[in-house]
């Protein structure tokens, strides 16, 4: 048989079918065709570990695994590897199936997939496919080099240029090009492109877009609206309900978002971020019997997958000691263990293995362990490298204690510290005391705090407003050494912008001001649900490279299952 192209020598390939038989037809054709490396492997789950951990130029994927998992086919295999930004587009990304309906082919250009190959199939069949796929890769090529050597300007223009001149694959570069403006902060431009995609026709993608662009600039109401409208005309493209979900969590809606991720998660059974989410959010909402069960599940499909966040075993921890299940609490203990031994310098990890721990001592009556491990914690309150997340977490630790009669000098104390520094918005006020809520009076000083964060912030608007620019920085200043706020951190860099030339000594209050964001703003201005990475619902992964070995202190890519 006559080789596809002259680099197909080159190729790694990876062949993934439960039927033993399809598969090695599969396999031989490929060799066939010339491909140099074939791997083989009859499961979801191992499917999913070889492709985090290595690239491969071709995937043939079978549609759906009835025997694994009836509700997980290859299409969510490619969006939760799309989403983790484990599959660059260079992958070719073909899956087999025996079904054609519309509702396919809609997801397969809404997920970047590069074709169908239809049961019954010949080798003609599949080196046609393969051939179209390679092609489009390589006309592409200087955008996606552009992308990988990080000049995304002249990548954006490549894509401008293709879809003005209705090259080919000019719809993909247009997709590609409204990706790049977004994440440039070209939101306006951004927009206008996915405006002139919808004139060619109602691509859910661009109207998705449209709403991305909308929550960028800040325009919240217009991007619910858009995403509405979206959801309404296509109520199973769940990537509006990822970014519907994220606006409704940022506005402190907290009800809704959890209908929305409810609604994701259940279009998805298996997706392992959206079970996260869902459990995440139904934890901060009181529901620990819901969190529970999506977060044990979300375990059990992925906790060796670098899609899994390991915060998913601290609220289940949570979960298994309210619910007072020893062993389900010990299995939480035991992968925070595995995990920090792989990244031993992880102050993310260490902190999961102390809040479980103190957890598991609770659950003992051993009292005096509790209380010192509590103690420990939080001493450490004015880290710089504390987050929402750390926060959300101690709050629900003493909230925990509290509710069990363990009282503690000190800790309203504590309370007020976690909310001054992050009850920043209303949707991270939210979730704050949401953390705390098993102790209502802890929720309530959570809230109290925010009150306090915006009086602050009232004043120096008012002082700004009657021309005193020196005098509002100052306080906004004074107050954030004293709270670490990133509210008022940012308030006091935005001023010094704006009427920086009529302060003498702007300079000198910048430098406090940068330094202060520096430490204490960056990355806590927006209420999310575990770590932020990989892509930001509704995207596109753009970086054509392998995922990077985690450093020692970042979290490992996988733990043993329990």
């Amino acid at each position: 048989m006559q080789l596809l192209d002259r680099d197909i020598a080159d190729c790694k390939a990876l062949v993934v079918d439960g039927n033993p038989t399809s598969r090695s037809i599969l396999s031989a054709q490929l060799r066939e065709f010339g491909v140099g490396t074939v791997v083989q492997c009859g499961r979801i789950k191992d499917a999913r570990k070889q492709l985090e951990a290595r690239p491969f130029d071709v995937v043939l994927c079978e549609h759906r695994f009835d025997a694994e998992d009836p509700n997980y086919t290859a299409q969510h295999l490619l969006d939760d590897l799309r989403r983790a930004q484990l599959l660059p587009f260079s992958t070719v990304f073909i899956i087999v199936t025996g079904e054609a309906s519309y509702t396919m082919v809609a997801d397969a250009a809404e997920s970047a997939l590069d074709s169908y190959l239809l049961k019954p199939h010949t080798a003609t069949s599949l080196g046609e496919r393969l051939t179209q796929a390679r092609k489009r890769k390589k006309t592409l090529a200087d955008i996606f080099t552009a992308i990988e050597q990080a000049d995304y300007q002249h990548a954006t223009r490549l894509c401008l240029q293709r879809f003005a001149s209705r090259s080919v694959y000019w719809l993909y570069a247009a997709r590609i090009g409204s990706e790049l403006l977004l994440r440039q902060g070209m939101h306006d431009e951004a927009k206008k492109l996915c405006e002139a995609v919808l004139e060619t026709g109602a691509l859910p993608w661009a109207r998705l877009g449209i709403a991305r662009a909308q929550i960028d600039a800040n325009q919240p109401t217009q991007a619910m609206r858009t995403l509405e409208t979206l959801i309404g005309d296509h109520p199973s493209h769940v990537d509006a309900y990822d970014v519907m979900g994220r606006v409704q969590v940022e506005q402190g809606n907290l009800n809704e978002a959890l209908d929305t991720f409810r609604k994701a998660s259940s279009l998805t059974p298996s997706s392992i971020a959206r079970l996260q989410k869902h459990g995440m959010l139904a934890f901060f909402m009181g529901d620990r019997d819901e969190a529970a069960k999506m977060l044990d599940r979300a375990a059990t499909l992925g906790i060796s997958s670098k899609m899994f966040d390991f915060q998913s075993l601290v609220l289940l921890a949570f979960s298994r000691f309210q619910q007072r299940d020893s062993k389900g609490l010990q299995r939480c203990i035991d992968n925070l263990q595995h995990a920090l031994e792989r990244a031993p310098n992880s102050k993310r990890l260490q902190r999961f293995a102390s809040i479980a721990s103190a957890l598991n001592l609770m659950l003992q009556k051993q009292v005096a362990a509790v209380v010192a491990e509590v103690r420990s914690l939080f001493s450490k309150l004015d880290e710089p490298n504390l987050d929402v997340e750390a926060g959300c977490n101690l709050l629900a630790l003493l909230a925990q204690l509290s509710a069990g009669e363990i009282q503690l000098d000190g800790s309203e104390g504590w309370v007020d510290t976690l909310g001054l520094r992050f009850a920043s918005s209303k949707g991270l006020t939210e979730l704050l005391a949401g953390a705390a809520a098993v102790h209502p009076p802890f929720a309530e000083r959570v809230r109290a705090a925010h009150l306090r964060i915006s009086e602050m912030a009232e004043q120096a608007v008012t002082h700004t407003v009657q021309g005193n620019h020196r005098t509002a920085v100052q306080a906004l200043l004074a107050h954030a050494e004293r709270t670490y706020n990133a509210k008022l951190i940012d308030m006091a860099r935005m001023t010094l912008q704006r009427h920086g030339a009529r302060i003498d000594d702007a300079a000198s209050l910048s430098e406090r001001a940068d330094a202060l964001r520096d430490l204490y703003a960056v990355g806590v201005s927006a209420a999310m649900l575990g770590q932020a990475g990989g892509r930001q619902p509704g995207a596109l992964n753009l970086r054509d490279v392998r995922p990077a070995e985690p450093a020692a202190d970042e979290t490992p890519p996988e733990a043993e299952a329990a």
